[in-house]
């Protein structure tokens, strides 16, 4: 058990990730607080299912027009330093939405407009995120720390919610704002406190040459071991991964819950993905079958939580829950990262980024429709038929790596 722990956090060793591990867990824990926050403010102004949706969607819009962008900026600059502007940029939208919650002028197109802002930021600032990775750890620990960056994501899933859910029900929505803003100089510490000489910088992309980005786009076609990934991302991540809409509406609308029920919903699914994700990262295994194992439980999983007939039997499900969407998540991540180029990490990790961030201005809307107009087991179910299909998709693939080829008869 010791020894298992231990390879869970081996790429803990490496000091300049160990900083960004501590930072990362402060900044992503504010920045969960923010969207449980303008999500819940979202739902008492509007009582709509579609415009969670929407919020949700216009948060994550940018990434799917901009992230291309993104990826050419972060082959192009030094990813460390590229980092630290878009977090200081990123300090400005939560001050906003705190002075105008605190003042009471805030209204839902206020609301919509600065996580359009937040989200443009994000753009640039999640593929140099994603691809930073690999430069401070190397190929060796990969798939460790791209299964701890998931315990970061998802611890903060855990304690942002949890935070946000006492802070709301007890003195309102606008602290949420103000300590999230403070939390990205957590970040912008550990990205300065870091030793560049430690870094695996690749060579740096000039993206000022016409056709970079459409050269990631042939790189990826071209190879399988990216193309195969993505798509499957791609489809799960519009249908599937989209909890930030499911679990407000399933709190209120199929369990007659508030704030604290929603924070305990997120929080659940939170723990599970940590503890799937320290699973993962002690495994260190990645590929097609993973894919193809983690989609399937991700299916069967998903289909559970739309039976569940209670909130108190729900929060064991949705954590079972999290622990396969983190895995499913995290082995087309580190897959992806180990079979493409160097010089073009940046750019396919935006594409990365597109397929599981970007979808959601598509999923979003539809899934806060779907669950307004029936019920939000709807979407779970939906959730769970994603997982499925995407399962059987990889395990054809992973057969047919796996078959034999035919030998060959020699003649004549």
């Amino acid at each position: 058990m010791t020894a298992a722990l231990r390879r869970s956090f081996d790429s803990l060793s490496v000091p300049n990730f160990r900083r960004y591990f501590k930072g990362q867990v402060v900044s992503l824990s504010g920045n969960w607080m923010q969207t449980v926050a303008e999500v819940w403010l979202i739902l008492s102004l509007t009582g709509s299912g579609f415009a969670v949706g929407l919020a949700t969607a216009l948060q994550f819009l940018p990434i799917m027009l901009l992230g291309a962008l993104g990826g050419s900026l972060a082959d192009r600059f030094a990813k460390r330093d590229l980092l630290i502007v878009t977090q200081t940029l990123m300090m400005a939208p939560p001050l906003v939405m705190l002075a105008l919650t605190a003042s009471g002028a805030i209204t839902p197109a206020m609301i919509y407009g600065l996580i359009l802002i937040r989200g443009t930021l994000l753009a640039i600032d999640n593929p140099a995120r994603q691809a930073f990775v690999m430069e401070m750890v190397g190929p060796d620990r990969i798939v460790n720390a791209v299964s701890l960056n998931s315990v970061i994501v998802h611890s903060a899933r855990v304690a942002g919610p949890a935070v946000a859910g006492i802070l709301i029900a007890t003195v309102g929505v606008a602290p949420c704002f103000g300590l999230n803003a403070a939390t990205f100089l957590v970040m912008i510490w550990a990205l300065r406190g870091m030793d560049p000489d430690r870094l695996a910088e690749p060579p740096r992309a000039d993206t000022r040459e016409p056709g970079r980005v459409r050269a990631a786009v042939r790189h990826v076609r071209e190879t399988p071991e990216l193309a195969m990934p993505l798509l499957l991302m791609a489809f799960v991540g519009t249908l599937g991964l989209n909890f930030q809409v499911i679990l407000p509406l399933l709190a209120r609308l199929t369990f007659d819950g508030g704030a604290t029920s929603y924070a305990i919903l997120v929080s659940a699914m939170g723990v599970g993905s940590v503890v799937g994700a320290l699973i993962t990262g002690a495994r260190g295994k990645t590929g097609m079958g993973v894919i193809a194992g983690s989609a399937l439980a991700f299916g069967g999983l998903a289909m559970a939580a739309a039976l569940m007939p209670s909130l108190a039997s729900e929060i064991p499900v949705l954590a079972l829950l999290g622990a396969s969407a983190v895995t499913f998540a995290a082995a087309i991540n580190s897959t992806i990262q180990l079979a493409v180029e160097p010089e073009m990490r940046g750019r396919v990790m935006a594409l990365y980024s597109v397929v599981f961030l970007g979808s959601t201005p598509i999923g979003g809307p539809l899934v806060g429709f779907i669950s307004e107009s029936t019920d939000p087991r709807v979407a779970l179910a939906l959730a769970s038929v994603s997982g499925v299909i995407a399962a059987v998709g990889a395990w054809r693939v992973w057969g047919r790596k796996r078959e034999p080829r035919p030998a060959q008869v020699a003649t004549g």
